[in-house]
């Protein structure tokens, strides 16, 4: 019980600190997927973006991670699919996208299989899971990717490649 209670408090406070100390403008190359989500898209032109964004070379080639964490990730999958996400965009359980509780929304994080060391780069779009001892939840495509949709669970290291530049405050009068 103490251990799941350390487990938590250990989620928390590293959710807490990536958030202070996230810079608040990301650097992206120009021109790159990342470049491009930042303006304005209708819905559609984003889910598609967003499900090439893991892909795209800028993201692969990232030197170090802005922070490096292990958990225990599940995947959702039909039941879900077409259902709007914490981003408002409906599920797409064939996205490579992932559901953290608190990962500011838009991040970017590979998820390393660690028992077979294959990788995905997922874009955060949704809240959960809703399971204690668990800090991510894939979709289904992902879990196949990464070889866990048969389990339904995996130990996975996360790296966080980047997180969306905060809004400026509109100026208080």
């Amino acid at each position: 019980m103490k251990a799941k209670a350390l487990v938590v408090l250990e989620s928390v406070f590293l959710g807490s600190c990536l958030l202070v100390l996230t810079p608040s403008v990301n650097p992206s190359v120009p021109g790159s997927a990342t470049a491009r989500t930042t303006t304005s898209m209708s819905g559609e032109t984003k889910s598609r973006l967003a499900s090439a964004l893991p892909t795209s070379p800028a993201f692969s080639h990232r030197a170090q991670p802005l922070a490096v964490w292990e958990c225990t990730t599940s995947w959702y999958g039909e039941d879900f699919d077409g259902q709007p996400t914490a981003t408002g965009e409906p599920y797409d359980m064939y996205a490579t996208t992932a559901a953290h509780p608190t990962l500011p929304l838009g991040s970017i994080v590979r998820v390393v299989n660690k028992r077979n060391q294959r990788s995905q780069v997922v874009r955060i779009n949704d809240r959960g899971p809703y399971v204690v001892g668990r800090e991510l939840d894939v979709s289904y495509e992902v879990a196949r990717r990464l070889g866990f949709d048969q389990s339904g669970l995996a130990q996975v290291r996360l790296e966080l490649l980047e997180v969306p530049a905060r809004p400026n405050p509109a100026p208080h009068d």
